[in-house]
């Protein structure tokens, strides 16, 4: 008996994000990023970014403006949130790739204009980067992306 080919079904429901917040010492957390496709019944998931409770704390405006642009009061990202917590597509791919692009910086000056040149971004182009900063090149987009933004 030979096994069955199983035919991809597309997906029912558009690309979406969901947060998992991950508790730390002194009430403070990191963040899991995830990409979902499917319905409720049947959830595809790939883990895009982890971030540690620093770096959460340096980029806390712009979470908090991706859980409200999903909808969602900012009382319901606290330390101890158990479940994931869905965002929008566009939310979720603007919060993503200002987290990509804010991971390996230090300088405050320097990050606030990242989150502000991300911010500043039309959605189609924070889809161009998203994709190129998760592509083949990923780390040679996400330097690009950080010079464009903030050279200094």
């Amino acid at each position: 008996m030979t096994p069955r080919a199983r035919i991809a079904q597309p997906a029912d429901s558009a690309r979406a994000f969901r947060i998992t917040v991950l508790p730390s010492k002194a009430e403070s957390y990191g963040l899991v990023v995830d990409e979902t496709y499917g319905d409720n019944g049947r959830i595809m998931t790939n883990t895009v970014v982890t971030t540690t409770p620093a770096q959460t704390g340096r980029v806390l405006d712009a979470l908090m403006t991706a859980v409200r642009s999903s909808g969602h009061g900012p009382s319901v990202l606290a330390f101890g949130r158990d479940k994931p917590l869905p965002l929008d597509e566009p939310s979720g791919v603007r919060l993503t790739l200002t987290l990509l692009t804010t991971q390996p910086v230090t300088k405050h000056q320097r990050l606030r204009a990242l989150v502000a040149g991300v911010n500043a971004m039309s959605t189609e182009e924070t889809y161009y980067w998203y994709s190129k900063c998760l592509g083949p090149d990923a780390t040679r987009a996400r330097k690009a992306l950080r010079t464009l933004l903030a050279d200094n």
